[in-house]
């Protein structure tokens, strides 16, 4: 873990309205463990072990040898770190009884919803249907299952939505592979829910960014840091007037743990910072601003024909209402502008180590 990271984790314990030791010695399953947001939530418990004396067992689980490594190095030799080399879609086998599960398993970048399509589809149907039965047969504590953007568009019909706001979603564009794999990963969940107890949660996350993001996945906010860490112009693909909101991983994995162990169960909660909204062209300016020592600049391109980047129809997206999670007593901290300034430090951070 660089500097930023171990940071980020200190803070993350001293959250005042979360309770660490409800994990301690406890066995938890974290599907898709080397992506961006389950990494995270792996080296907060890492962290649990290595300073708090937390006694929990980890099993991390995917099916690429070189990431976990890559990922992972520092861990894959302590004692109560497990590395479990499988393919979520396929039955799971031979894993210990555990306490918790937590599935984040899913491509999340729109690269590959026209190049692999199918393969976003899987994760979130076949394999959250499999961690479901486990669930069962383990009689879990918590499963949490990191869902996304279940919405639809809702475009210019509400400027703030909420967990119970659903709009159209056309299953025949390819494009929509991600969210209505999601929906059904979500049915799935609550179906278990009702015919077995299981004690589910679903959190829909806005744009999560920072130190473990995919600096190559395509999402504009990841090519603009990977653009800034080494000394290249910001480049923009599009006129930069569509606008998100953001949220840095510390306060998302913060919000995930609390509603793993904190709320009540069978519901799905928005996760995001609702004052983080800002244009493509404004982020851009922002990270420029962000690095004045390498007298970077904003260009603007047009998007190859042959790229299988979908871009969202969504201009203007409206904002996550956070007001459930926030009832739980969550609240972010990390500014907009903190954040990215976070994220390019750990970048650089490892650029300069590897060097």
């Amino acid at each position: 873990m660089n500097s930023v990271i171990l940071d980020d984790l200190n803070e993350m314990y001293q959250a005042p309205f979360l309770n660490w030791q409800k994990l301690y010695n406890k066995k938890i399953l974290i599907s898709g463990a080397y992506g961006m947001i389950a990494s995270y939530m792996v080296y907060m418990l890492a962290y649990l072990n290595r300073y708090k004396q937390g006694g929990i067992e980890i099993y991390a689980l995917g099916r690429n040898p070189k990431k976990f490594e890559e990922k992972f190095k520092e861990l894959i030799q302590q004692p109560w770190f497990h590395v479990v080399h499988q393919d979520v879609n396929e039955p799971l086998q031979n894993l210990p009884k555990v306490d918790y599960i937590i599935h984040a398993a899913s491509p999340a970048s729109p690269h590959f919803y026209g190049s692999k399509p199918v393969d976003v589809i899987l994760p979130n149907v076949l394999g959250t249907n499999n961690l479901l039965r486990k669930a069962v047969e383990d009689k879990v504590e918590g499963f949490l299952f990191v869902s996304s953007g279940p919405y639809g568009n809702l475009e210019g019909q509400v400027d703030s939505i909420r967990e119970t706001d659903i709009g159209p979603l056309d299953p025949l564009k390819v494009g929509s592979c991600y969210s209505e794999s999601k929906r059904c990963g979500e049915t799935l969940c609550i179906c278990y829910y009702h015919q077995y107890g299981t004690p589910i949660n679903c959190v829909r996350p806005s744009h999560t960014y920072g130190p473990t993001m995919d600096l190559n996945d395509s999402r504009v906010f990841a090519n603009f840091v990977h653009d800034a860490v080494n000394g290249q112009n910001i480049e923009i693909k599009g006129d930069g007037t569509a606008s998100r909101s953001f949220c840095y991983i510390s306060d998302a994995v913060l919000a995930y743990y609390k509603v793993l162990l904190d709320a009540p169960r069978g519901e799905a909660y928005n996760v995001g910072n609702d004052e983080t909204d800002i244009t493509v062209a404004d982020l851009a300016e922002l990270i420029v601003r962000l690095c004045p020592e390498k007298n970077l600049h904003v260009v603007y391109r047009q998007r190859e024909k042959a790229d299988t980047y979908i871009t969202s129809p969504i201009v203007k997206a409206p904002i996550l209402n956070t007001e459930k999670i926030r009832s739980l007593g969550w609240r972010w901290k990390i500014s907009l502008e903190d954040g990215f300034s976070r994220t390019l430090r750990s970048f650089s951070e490892d650029l300069q180590i590897r060097e």
